[in-house]
């Protein structure tokens, strides 16, 4: 289930407890955890959205934001995935965790993602799927398109990489992810409206149970459906 987007920045940076990005942060190590390794330097494009990577360790962790108030001062970058400041082959893992859906055109930021990684080295990423979910709250992020995972399977082994994992996520939470799309192509032409929806501290609960629920799946298999695709890659040697 996709938040609603800030105009400015990540809404995870006014808001870090939000469940959703505590949900998102414990789907993304089941899913993508055994991909990580103990990468000497690491890459975390997209990084003022911090609560999302805080399971990522490594020796040397640098952040790349267009956003500086997601930056720490002495780790962090303010850049485009576009355009990224580094050497070629500079890391052993570079993360972008919805990043690439922002980045027009898709092949020239999964290009940059590739050239930055050494060979060997492991790409984590994670994207918004199906295009059909498209609403003012994809506007207003920015986002350029949404996936399939036949989609981003496809963007990816394009831009030169082996895929090791693929996996929609959000799958407990999929019914409520549906109705609020489904709301919003009803309130259609309404005045925006860019604050986080608040759920009472009862279905909080019931959201997060679900969200630990399917970690535990995702541990150990695939999902079929969700309203995230969560991907590790691997550059070839």
């Amino acid at each position: 289930m996709t938040p609603p987007a800030q105009r400015e920045g990540s809404a995870s940076i006014d808001q870090p407890d939000y469940w959703w990005y505590t949900a998102r942060s414990a789907l993304l190590e089941a899913a993508l955890g055994d991909q990580l390794g103990h990468p000497a330097r690491l890459l975390d494009v997209g990084s003022a959205d911090g609560p999302s990577v805080t399971w990522m360790r490594g020796g040397h962790h640098v952040s790349v934001d267009l956003d500086p108030r997601g930056l720490q001062p002495g780790r962090g970058v303010q850049a485009s995935a576009l355009t990224l400041p580094f050497r070629d082959a500079s890391f052993d893992v570079v993360a972008a965790f919805d990043v690439v859906e922002h980045c027009d055109p898709e092949a020239q930021a999964l290009a940059e993602l590739a050239r930055v990684l050494r060979p060997g080295g492991r790409l984590l990423l994670s994207v918004p799927a199906y295009q059909w979910a498209w609403s003012d709250h994809d506007v207003r992020a920015g986002h350029h398109r949404r996936y399939t995972r036949s989609r981003l399977l496809a963007a990816v082994r394009a831009a030169g990489f082996d895929v090791r994992r693929c996996s929609y996520g959000f799958a407990g939470v999929f019914p409520a992810f549906a109705a609020e799309r489904l709301a919003r192509r009803v309130r259609r032409g309404a005045p925006a409206d860019d604050s986080l929806p608040q759920p009472s501290p009862a279905v909080e609960r019931v959201l997060l149970g679900l969200s630990r629920a399917e970690a535990r799946w995702l541990r150990r298999r695939d999902l079929p459906f969700g309203s995230s695709i969560f991907l590790a890659g691997e550059k070839p040697v």
